[in-house]
């Protein structure tokens, strides 16, 4: 039997900490191991805790979200942050995607697909909530000088990692081996300084490598 997903849950509000906590223990496979309010302890809490995923709202006392965001991916590398917020503003939202977020909802997703994203992040896959998606789809930004040049072939999978396609997705669309397409994920991630897919997506839109 698989190991359940470890939860940390930060928010600020009580009431938003007590409803999560309260559907997600009964989400088979998800276990909320703990909560924080702030920042600091949700960094503390995160040492001490190792969860695999941690649940962040993006306002809160003691420092902002992104702050905190970018501490906990130095400090519990492993840790995939899911910020759910009510924040849609376009700094925050590429803000948070470049401090290393693994997913980005709003608190008006669905319980049963906030449930879905959390494994999606444990698994290592993006997450975005639609509206999110359309703001950085629509969001273009001239490529950046010094940039390491993507083979056409590598252009061809960021492309589809934009899509959101898993490497078995992106070989069969491209007809080429599931190992030969982890390769040019690899290449690319390195060229673009990414450290996930997610980060990858978000530098290639904000740098219009892709359309």
């Amino acid at each position: 039997m698989a190991e359940a997903v470890r939860l940390l849950l930060v928010d600020d509000h009580a009431v938003v900490r007590e409803g999560l906590r309260a559907f997600l223990r009964l989400v088979p496979g998800l276990e909320v191991v703990g909560e924080a309010s702030d920042a600091a302890s949700a960094v503390a809490a995160a040492r001490s805790l190792r969860p695999d995923v941690v649940v962040l709202d993006l306002v809160m006392p003691g420092g902002d979200g992104v702050a905190a965001l970018r501490l906990l991916r130095s400090e519990v590398p492993k840790a995939r942050v899911l910020v759910l917020t009510s924040f849609t503003d376009d700094a925050q939202i590429f803000a948070a995607m470049e401090a290393g977020a693994a997913g980005y909802l709003l608190k008006d997703v669905e319980p049963d697909a906030l449930a879905a994203a959390v494994r999606e992040v444990a698994a290592g896959n993006p997450v975005l909530h639609p509206r999110v998606a359309t703001r950085l789809m629509r969001r273009g930004i001239a490529v950046e000088p010094g940039l390491a040049e993507l083979t056409a072939r590598e252009r061809d999978v960021l492309r589809l990692i934009v899509e959101g396609l898993a490497n078995k997705e992106i070989a069969g669309r491209l007809g080429i081996g599931e190992k030969t397409v982890k390769t040019h994920v690899s290449r690319v991630l390195d060229k673009l300084g990414a450290a996930d897919r997610t980060q990858a997506a978000v530098v290639a839109l904000r740098r219009g490598l892709v359309e």
